[in-house]
């Protein structure tokens, strides 16, 4: 048995590393685990969040947003220039600093707050055991009086558009685009699809967004989603409502999409596709078989315990990081 804590968090993303760093300031001793590597393969902080969900697209909207503010407005502001044209090679530099910026400040928090980062894969073994395996497959067993459960989630994959290479890509991998497809599909017309739709249709691309509910942002208030809508649309969106996919076929280095709508089926092809119809809780590995808990590994499942309002599982111990 390795270092005993009194919490160890497993996940470093946004749920995880907060709770890490508040469970040390309170005086508790408090490790966290962190099984992401970079393109370098080094370990990082900050979850999908930081590294390939929330920052960097913001970054890419930012570098878009100022694009088409020079093209479209500085002229009528007294500012003359050339015609500006995206550079999105450098866009994608910027995208990355961004990301080792914020990276750099979670790794200088830990240490700042006494947090000790413990690289590898954290599993439950035990009501109060967190094992962990490092990117060498060695093993080392930790234990803890707190285990905080805060594993994030991964997008949601559908049967009728399997992810490619390169051709049908999920959030993550519309981030690394090379260039501007020329004709763009969008699954999901939900916050990320249409931020993504947002950052490649001001770069140029011809964007298309297949939605499968009637309403544009149900979740919203109606008059909220209205002017939204009409601002997608002025952006270049063709946002289809009410419109199902139903299958999907990669040919001649172009993604052909089947759909069907109040017309009926339709078919519509694309040069790349995005599939954003949403994330689950990921728990593949993070649970493993303790004696006398409720954890479930259910991936539709909203929490991973059975007592969703306390984010508790059945051994006092374990707590989950819920949304």
């Amino acid at each position: 048995m390795a270092d005993k804590f009194d919490v160890i968090v497993i996940g470093a993303g946004p749920g995880g590393y907060v709770a890490a760093i508040r469970a040390a300031q309170l005086g508790l001793k408090t490790a966290c685990v962190e099984k992401w590597v970079n393109k370098e393969g080094k370990t990082v902080h900050g979850g999908t969040c930081l590294n390939v969900g929330c920052i960097p697209s913001k970054a890419l909207l930012e570098s878009s947003h100022k694009f088409v503010e020079a093209r479209d407005h500085f002229e009528e502001i007294g500012i003359d220039m050339e015609a500006p044209t995206p550079n999105i090679a450098k866009m994608l530099e910027f995208k990355e600093k961004v990301i080792a910026k914020n990276v750099g400040g979670i790794s200088a928090l830990f240490k700042a707050n006494g947090v000790t980062a413990i690289d590898g894969t954290g599993k439950v073994t035990g009501s109060k055991e967190v094992e962990v395996t490092d990117h060498d497959g060695k093993s080392t067993t930790y234990e803890a009086d707190n285990i905080v459960v805060a594993a994030g989630s991964v997008p949601v994959e559908i049967p009728p558009t399997p992810l490619t290479d390169d051709l049908i890509v999920d959030s993550a991998g519309a981030l690394e685009f090379q260039e501007a497809p020329k004709r763009l599909g969008v699954i999901g017309a939900g916050v990320i699809g249409l931020e993504l739709g947002s950052v490649w249709s001001r770069l140029g691309s011809e964007v298309t967004i297949l939605e499968a509910m009637d309403d544009f942002l149900p979740m919203v208030d109606k008059t909220i989603a209205k002017d939204a809508q009409k601002l997608f649309k002025k952006q270049g969106l063709d946002i289809k409502l009410g419109a199902r996919v139903t299958g999907s076929e990669v040919k001649d280095n172009e993604v052909v999409v089947k759909y069907t709508d109040a017309k009926g089926e339709q078919e519509i092809t694309f040069d790349k596709l995005i599939v954003c119809v949403g994330r689950r809780p990921y728990t593949k590995g993070v649970i493993g078989e303790v004696s006398g808990s409720s954890w479930t590994s259910a991936a539709s499942s909203a929490s991973m315990t059975s007592a969703a309002p306390t984010c508790r599982a059945s051994t006092p111990s374990a707590t989950a990081c819920a949304a």
